[in-house]
């Protein structure tokens, strides 16, 4: 039996495309997930691989709708190969784990592409680094201006109540609770 395993990250995308590759390539169930691949929890994938059996393939579009690192690939497959079972990648000829080639290539890329993850994970702290020393704030413009914070510390410390205090800036009285003297 070929299972199809589609899946998009948000709701806002659909499945719908990658469902018509499977079905035509020959996939005869096709189980749909709306899941981050950064998860390695995912209902539906887990649901797939409980029903392989041996000689079954799990298909897939593009490689990375099945992980997103290597030891999440390296997991899955370990755990298709336990069952016997094999899985292809339609865009991914290389990615074919029913061929020894496929199963070495699979494994050498996948460790490339968390390769790449984490050489822009790098880039992006880097440049979140290199904006702080220039003095750039990086997240959440504040609610309060320094000179209602220091105000706000002041009625606070004179044992003003917490609420009376942000009803009057319009902010909830945690964010007065947090401000710090």
């Amino acid at each position: 039996m070929i299972f199809g395993y589609a899946r998009v990250s948000t709701g806002g995308q659909s499945e719908a495309a990658q469902v018509r590759q499977l079905r035509a390539a020959g996939a005869g169930k096709v189980f749909r997930e709306v899941a981050s691949g950064a998860k390695t929890d995912r209902p539906q994938l887990r649901r797939l691989l409980a029903q392989l059996a041996a000689g079954d393939v799990l298909m897939i579009t593009r490689l990375d709708r099945l992980a997103r690192s290597t030891r999440d690939l390296l997991n899955t497959r370990g755990t298709i190969t336990e069952k016997k079972a094999g899985f292809r990648s339609l865009a991914d000829a290389w990615a074919d784990t029913t061929t020894a080639h496929g199963r070495l290539m699979v494994t050498i890329l996948a460790g490339l592409e968390e390769f790449e993850r984490e050489l822009i994970r790098a880039r992006t702290g880097e440049g979140r680094a290199r904006a702080k020393a220039n003095g750039q704030s990086l997240g959440r413009k504040p609610k309060l201006t320094q000179h209602q914070q220091r105000e706000a510390i002041n009625r606070r410390d004179e044992g003003e109540a917490l609420g009376s205090i942000a009803r009057s800036y319009n902010v909830s009285p945690a964010t007065i609770s947090r401000l710090s003297a």
